[in-house]
């Protein structure tokens, strides 16, 4: 399949909207209630996501089929990791709310590849509850480096894959 990735543009934003309520879903039918929940990521944090540039869309065959944010720099939450650590503290590009339309597999390791090859060093976190995310993960040969907590103060697994 021929993946292609671009920022998201405001005209995508129903599109993606789309996405991410189908991703609530998927997370919600798969024992992940709480990470999402039944708003999250609201409309506010998207439109925000795109005009700073760090929304992307992975289109395959005139579709969007995963959307994600990815930055290079370094994360807030990701300054205080308990029971582990972090491989390196070279500079980093994260990921955040990835979610695919769940119709053509591959896409969201695609999206992953995709950001590493823009860094060479990608940080990446997800809910306890998130054994979807975790297994692509592991799949996709991140390494489990420990705890953290978001500015909400949940829980999440903390993630990092580095070629540096």
């Amino acid at each position: 399949m021929d993946w292609t990735i671009q920022k998201t543009t405001k005209e995508q934003l129903k599109q993606v909207e789309e996405l991410y309520d189908h991703a609530r879903r998927f997370m919600a039918d798969h024992g992940n209630r709480n990470q999402w929940g039944d708003t999250y990521p609201p409309t506010s944090r998207i439109v925000q996501d795109i005009e700073e540039g760090n929304s992307y869309v992975c289109m395959i065959e005139g579709r969007i089929a995963v959307v994600f944010y990815y930055r290079f720099g370094e994360d807030k939450d990701y300054q205080v990791i308990e029971d582990g650590q972090w491989l390196n503290d070279k500079p980093y590009g994260v990921v955040h709310r990835i979610a695919s339309d769940g119709r053509s597999k591959g896409g969201a390791s695609f999206c992953l590849s995709w950001a590493l090859s823009k860094c060479g060093n990608l940080k990446i976190d997800t809910h306890p509850d998130n054994v979807v995310m975790q297994n692509l993960l592991k799949k996709n040969e991140f390494l489990y480096c420990g705890k953290i907590y978001v500015r909400d103060k949940s829980l999440r697994l903390a993630y990092q894959r580095s070629l540096l």
